[in-house]
């Protein structure tokens, strides 16, 4: 008995000197606790686009869908990854750029076209990296079976055509502009017209959305309703 208590004394004594004789010496730790360090390792190297560097390296192969959250990072801007869920409406708020479309692209695809926006107005040059940190495969099933309602814009806009009409949130005609890129040259901005499909038939709605967007007349700022028809018209010039 007293060999065994003279042993383990010698244990204790000698452990602290191994350490500080061997910087690299441990003390043998249990199963779990390995098992632990091991997790908190592999966590870590699972950052999006914090670890990015380089437009390379980015995904061109996995589109981007609804219900995705994804990070964005702009290298010159020397700020951190920004991360962000993809809207149902499938766009993205990005610095400086303001919405841009997301779904259907690839991280490398969407990042090339945000650094070509910046490069027009903020950057004279710009490194954007992008990545997606988690696929939401739940909330891209249940947006793919629901049947999205639509509006239709015409006109002097940038970007004519058809746009989804979000279920879970109104859009005004001024964000439907800002969604079409804005006005183009010469158009009307004081009368946009509506056309909106009533129980009596076509209803024509006229807006002054220059009101709205110059001056905060926020009370005229019409919300869309589904089907309505958006029509911006070029402006008279009398001589």
């Amino acid at each position: 008995m007293k060999k065994l208590s003279l042993s383990l004394l010698l244990l204790a004594v000698s452990l602290p000197a191994l350490k500080a004789q061997d910087p690299g010496f441990r003390i043998p730790e249990s199963a779990s606790s390995a098992r632990q360090a091991s997790a908190v390792a592999t966590g870590s190297a699972n950052a999006g686009a914090a670890v990015l560097s380089s437009m390379d390296v980015l995904d061109n192969n996995q589109p981007i869908a609804s219900g995705d959250l994804i990070s964005i990072r702009v290298l010159e801007d020397r700020k951190e990854a920004l991360q962000m869920q993809v809207a149902v409406t499938g766009e993205v708020q990005v610095p400086y750029v303001g919405l841009v479309t997301a779904k259907g692209k690839t991280c490398r695809e969407l990042a090339f076209g945000i650094k070509k926006e910046l490069e027009k107005n903020f950057f004279q040059h710009a490194t954007v990296v992008i990545a997606i940190d988690k696929i939401n495969n739940e909330d891209a099933m249940r947006i793919r079976d629901v049947e999205l309602d639509f509006y239709v814009m015409f006109g002097i806009v940038a970007k004519q055509g058809k746009y989804d009409l979000p279920s879970n949130e109104d859009i005004s005609i001024s964000q439907a502009i800002l969604r079409a890129g804005g006005f183009a040259q010469f158009a009307n901005k004081e009368k946009v017209k509506i056309i909106r499909k009533t129980p009596q038939g076509n209803k024509t709605i006229m807006v002054n959305v220059d009101g709205i967007m110059r001056q905060g007349d926020l009370e005229r700022d019409v919300f869309i309703r589904k089907d309505d028809v958006i029509i911006v018209e070029e402006k008279t010039v009398n001589f």
